[in-house]
This record gives C-alpha cells, structure tokens and sequence, in this order.
C-alpha cells in the first residue's frame, strides 16, 4: 500500500457486544494484510431513552428484539465464543446491566482530544463485558480514564459540567442523517460503508479490495 494511511471510521457504542467483536475483527484482518491505517471512533446510542439506573440485559434483549431467553442465552454463548478466538472476555452473568452511555460518550470525546480515545474505548468494553461496571456511573467513567493513565479529577469535571455533551448530540445526528441505524458500522476511505461485524476474511477482502484501486 501507499504510505497514506486508510482513514477507517467507525461508528459504534461501548454497550454493543458485535462493535468489539467487529473491530477485533478488523484488527486482525489489518495486522495480517499490513495495512497503514487511522481510525476515528464516533458516537452512537443503542438507548438513547435509556433510564441512569439501566436494565438487566436479558430482560432488554427479550423486550427490545422479542427474543426468547433459549435464544438470548445461545447468542450469549456465540458472542462469548467468538470473544474468545479473538482475544476479548465476555463475562455474561444473570445480572449484566445495559446503561445509558451518552456521559461515556462525552467522557470519549475529551480522551480523542488527549490523544487516548482508542485506549479508552478499549477500556470501556472491558469495563462493561468483562468487568460488569457500572457505565452510567460519572465516577466509575472517570475511575477507568484514570486507570488508563488520564487525569481523573479532569475526567470527572467533563462529566459534570458536561461541556462535550453538545458536541457528542451533533456528532451522534450526523452520523443519524448519513442512514446509520445499527452498530458497528464502519466507513472505509470516507466512502466506503461496511455494517456489522463481517469477520476476519471478509474485513481482509474489503482492505486488499481497497489496497488495489489506490494502487
């Protein structure tokens, strides 16, 4: 490939269990294809509506999508699987809570600006899948951008004076009028959409496919 890197642009949301499994995907397929790259995380809510004191994430599944508990716990299973083979722990139990995350998503806004987004996203889908934090919490968002390395007394301020929250609502509709509905969806080269997690081969494909119209 060319010495510019691809700009990747992924949409997504730390409560989505397919936004990490789908962007350890895409790690893969760009470590093993070589690929230069640069990737801007942006914001996305599952539950906008979603109440500070959140909702047991089976009962959520079963309300939202009408899935039944056999099928909640077999794709619990299929999740915890594939986290497995790519190097991400799910640790699903009876009591794995969904949470409004828009304070996250405020709180990942200041780490872009600190040069640690990545890093905080990272540790925010540990925090939630493997961990079982609570991430509707202003003191547990900031416990984990200080765990990290970022200043946690500044952390805590963002959260509270929610000085990104008009930013974070802007970004969020624009991706809205650009027809995103569902995460992860991720935009290669400015132009090219690509929703859900597609696997390893397929993310290889689209990334070789890309690497020879630039050249």
């Amino acid at each position: 490939m060319t010495d510019q890197p691809l700009r990747i642009d992924i949409i997504s949301d730390v409560m989505c269990p397919w936004c990490i499994i789908g962007f350890s995907q895409l790690a893969q397929a760009l470590k093993e294809t070589g690929t230069n790259h640069e990737i801007h995380w942006h914001p996305f809510e599952l539950n906008p509506d979603m109440p500070a004191e959140g909702q047991n994430m089976r009962e959520h599944i079963i309300e939202k999508y009408g899935s039944t508990p056999e099928q909640s716990e077999q794709a619990r299973a299929q999740m915890t699987e594939l986290g497995n083979d790519l190097g991400f722990s799910f640790a699903f139990s009876e009591d794995t809570r969904m949470h409004n995350t828009f304070a996250a998503h405020q709180l990942l806004h200041w780490a872009v600006e600190q040069g640690r987004g990545h890093d905080l996203k990272m540790a925010f889908f540990t925090a939630h899948f493997t961990d079982g934090r609570n991430m509707s919490d202003p003191e547990v968002l900031a416990d984990v951008a200080g765990e990290i390395g970022l200043d946690r007394a500044e952390a805590l301020a963002v959260l509270q004076d929610e000085r990104f929250a008009t930013t974070v609502r802007e970004r969020e509709g624009f991706w809205l009028q650009q027809g995103v509905r569902g995460v992860p969806a991720m935009v290669f080269d400015r132009q090219h959409l690509v929703t859900g997690a597609q696997g390893v081969e397929n993310y290889s494909r689209i990334l070789d496919h890309l690497a020879k119209q630039e050249a």
